[in-house]
């Protein structure tokens, strides 16, 4: 088998070894099930492994590259996708007991295009129920339980994506797919140390994906780096006249090979009103990384966000939109079958906004766009803390879970009921405003509290400027290495 230092590896490193023959795919694919098979359940990482499927991909990927047919730096690389993706002939649960037998005879157009690229799936991610589409108030909102953080399992990976940070943290599979409406991609990957994007909204086609709020969902990866995250999206990208939402074709394709960097130096806006910018821990790892970058030729100035109801806008649209994604189970009755009790009430009351309201919330959202649109007139990418707090532990079903900084419970679901009281420096939840208005962002790792938790910095860019967030994420991954850390796990 092969040994933990090796699946710690980046995409780049492994696929380099695979390339000139020197690390087997079926060794590696079975080196991570074994991994997989023997940690996946302390963490409660993933729901259903694919073993036969990963095997059989992993020999013809084998067969593939030592007759000369090398497909690209993804051929032979193992990975996990959330269970809100279609996989022909295995289960797709969404997380929640309801569709625990879900099988779908077709799959998620990402996965054809990841077999395509030759990457090889080894299982299906845990994840929160509906990916908390109707709202949640923990982490044990989930068909196979709260997935534990390897860096203290006492703590929450945070959600949606649950069991896709666990994996990758864990060393589980070299990438891990997760999806992102209010961010769900940013929160777990910040509190799990490891890289993670949510890409441009229409870039990556979701057809075959579960539905939260059809403006606002997004497919991206979790990583190990900056780098990694590109070569998996340029992998993804692309028109897909199946997905109403899926941009044209010149604007979806995102061609990434070489280490992404600019021709320029970069202007980055470090916003200070950002949830986290009160927490001494957080404050002073993302000012220690942006001196790196600085160092390195990056130009750092203050950034603000302008005042506006960003989170109830991103609320209301998820609230209203999920409603219609999940109709069939809430006039059903099914709900009940929920595991979270604001899951099990939250479709009700939403089903009861009216199209005046939803037209109003989206000029609303027109404008907040417009606002945040404006500041990239000045700068390449705005910088800001991953999230406002490290992990949590998790608390017991019944409580309340207080989601990262502050954010809506699940960080990413719709539990608008659990929010609560916020703390001051919660008004500005970077991760909810740029998912609101379709911006790629980027969280990577930049350092550990006192009680060795991950803290994260985020990169946020323009619509369409994906290759500006990866290039500001890999100028500080080339001059730091906090992204080679990882748990020591028994």
């Amino acid at each position: 088998m092969v040994g933990e230092d090796v699946l710690y590896l980046s995409i780049r490193s492994l696929g380099e070894r695979i390339r000139t023959r020197k690390l087997s795919p079926v060794e590696l694919t079975e080196s991570y099930l074994e991994r997989s098979e023997k940690l996946g359940p302390k963490f409660n990482a993933y729901v259903t492994l694919t073993r036969e499927r990963a095997l059989e991909h992993a020999q013809a990927a084998e067969k593939e590259i030592a007759s000369g047919r090398y497909r690209g730096p993804l051929h032979g690389i193992p990975y996990a996708a959330k269970d809100l993706l279609a996989v022909k002939g295995y289960p797709t649960t969404w997380g929640a007991k309801p569709y625990a037998d879900q099988k779908f005879d077709f799959d998620a157009t990402i996965i054809e295009r990841l077999d395509k690229a030759g990457a090889i799936l080894i299982g299906k991610a845990a994840m929160i129920e509906l990916a908390g589409g109707l709202g949640y108030s923990n982490g044990f909102a989930s068909l196979s339980g709260p997935c534990r953080n390897p860096w203290n399992t006492d703590d929450w990976t945070s959600g949606s994506s649950s069991g896709s940070g666990a994996i990758m943290a864990a060393g589980l599979a070299a990438f891990a797919l997760g999806s992102d409406t209010r961010g769900s991609i940013i929160s777990p990957s910040t509190l799990c140390g490891i890289s993670g994007m949510r890409p441009s909204f229409g870039r990556v086609p979701r057809t075959g994906v579960m539905a939260i709020a059809w403006s606002m969902d997004k497919v991206g990866p979790m990583a190990r780096t900056a780098d990694c995250c590109g070569l998996v999206l340029s992998a993804m990208a692309g028109h897909d006249p199946r997905d109403h939402d899926s941009l044209p074709p010149s604007l979806a394709a995102f061609p990434y090979s070489a280490r992404g960097t600019l021709s320029r130096p970069l202007t980055i806006g470090r916003i200070k009103n950002a949830a986290g910018e009160t927490n001494v821990e957080i404050k002073a790892a993302v000012d220690e990384a942006l001196k790196v970058m600085e160092q390195n030729g990056a130009h750092i100035e203050e950034a603000e966000i302008p005042d506006g109801p960003y989170e109830e806008a991103a609320e209301l649209v998820i609230l209203i939109e999920a409603a219609s994604a999940f109709w069939d189970l809430i006039q059903s009755g099914r709900c009940a079958d929920l595991a979270d009790p604001l899951g099990q009430i939250n479709g009700y009351a939403s089903v009861e906004f009216s199209a005046w309201d939803y037209l109003q919330v989206q000029r609303v959202r027109t404008i907040l766009q417009k606002k945040v649109d404006a500041l990239y007139d000045r700068f390449d990418v705005l910088a800001a803390p991953g999230q406002g707090s490290v992990a949590r532990p998790l608390q017991p079903p019944g409580a309340q879970q207080r989601p990262p900084g502050g954010a809506r419970s699940g960080a990413g679901g719709a539990g608008v009921a659990a929010r609560g009281p916020r703390p001051p420096d919660a008004t500005k939840q970077c991760d909810g405003i740029s998912s609101l208005c379709g911006l790629p962002a980027i969280t990577v790792p930049c350092g550990f509290s006192k009680d060795h938790l991950p803290i994260g910095i985020q990169f946020m860019g323009r619509a369409l400027d994906d290759d500006k967030v990866i290039a500001a994420a890999n100028l500080f991954q080339a001059h730091s290495n906090w992204h080679t850390m990882h748990p020591p796990l028994s």
